[in-house]
């Protein structure tokens, strides 16, 4: 029994980080001249309407069985969709018919991954199955291209939180932080203050990420990168600071509305600022894997309305948030607790 108790916790815990990897490293708000699609599918995608993209795709897919571009794509769709058993076939359709294409792999690695933390809760055998799919699939994705940033993350990011009977471990993690810095300095320095933060070395952590600042890289997700930390942390002061170099690289990204949004928010100041900010992103911005969530958008909307006193308007919030994420734990508990008071 404590053997299962065990293997459901680093399951959960894996779970909840395998879900917010593509949230924090993310390269454009909006995706454009996504490869292998006909150009109606990719608007459909980029507009976020991913089901009506999908059906699409399964048309297409019919007429050109061998594209394992399009099966790609599919994937991708059913994985905003939260259909990851879908995501996960085709995945493997598009891997079976190009097994060389890193980022195949590494989309198969984390549906698997979001597999297991949906699995998490009734079927713990067929959970910790998809735990090492995942890693097998991140450790195949850096193997075909040691320069895919994204699976090295994804695999360090796996390392950091599993057990090593899973495949992690600090060694392990440490190990692939150095391989990585030798591609890109940057992301290895990234990987290693997120490292620490796994571990709840926040002190080293902040260190790492001020170092990161200082040294003003021409990276917007290193900079976005430290505003998650510091959000998570409620450090009002240096979220500010990041979202501000954020601005500086690219003051028309528009992810930018939801930084600006939650840094007012944890400074309690100027609400009325942040939340014309928080809805201007969940109005423009269409919910994707790849940039924050609408849910946290309607999270730190709801916290902005507990600051203002307005109990009825948060919890609608929280009950929007939770509409779009069931599992969320964060907006439970926040909903939980405003229920209680």
């Amino acid at each position: 029994m404590k053997r299962k108790q065990v293997g459901r916790s680093i399951v959960l815990a894996l779970g909840a980080v395998l879900a917010t990897i593509l949230a924090a490293r993310s390269a454009n708000a909006l995706p454009s001249g996504l490869d292998s699609l006909p150009l109606q599918i990719e608007t459909l995608y980029i507009a976020g309407q991913y089901r009506q993209a999908a059906e699409a795709l399964q048309v297409e897919v019919q007429r050109n069985p061998n594209d394992a571009g399009l099966y790609f794509w599919l994937g991708r769709c059913f994985f905003e969709l939260r259909d990851f058993s879908r995501s996960i076939s085709s995945f493997e359709r598009a891997v079976a018919l190009d097994p060389g294409r890193s980022k195949y792999h590494d989309w198969l690695g984390r549906a698997c991954g979001r597999k297991a933390d949906e699995s998490s809760h009734s079927n713990m055998g067929l959970a910790l199955s998809m735990v090492r799919r995942t890693h097998h699939e991140f450790d195949v994705a850096v193997q075909l291209d040691a320069a895919n940033i994204n699976a090295q993350r994804d695999l360090i990011e796996f390392m950091a939180n599993a057990p090593d009977d899973l495949g992690g471990g600090e060694k392990h993690a440490l190990h692939q932080i150095s391989a990585l810095s030798a591609v890109d300095p940057v992301e290895g320095a990234l990987a290693l203050a997120d490292l620490y933060a796994v571990q709840k070395k926040f002190e080293q952590a902040g260190e790492q990420y001020q170092k990161i600042l200082e040294s003003s890289p021409n990276c917007i997700d290193a900079y976005r990168e430290a505003a998650n930390f510091y959000r998570d942390r409620g450090d009002a002061e240096h979220m500010e600071q990041a979202v501000e170099a954020v601005s500086r690289v690219d003051a028309s990204d528009r992810r930018l509305n939801y930084y600006r949004g939650v840094a007012l928010v944890l400074e309690q100041k100027d609400l009325a600022v942040a939340e014309r900010d928080l809805r201007t992103y969940i109005d423009t911005v269409p919910d994707n894997s790849e940039v924050p969530a609408h849910s946290s958008a309607f999270e730190w909307l709801g916290k902005l309305y507990e600051y203002e006193g307005k109990p009825d308007l948060a919890a609608e919030q929280f009950k929007a948030g939770l509409a779009i994420d069931p599992q969320n734990k964060a907006l439970r508990e926040a909903l939980k607790k405003l229920q209680r008071t």
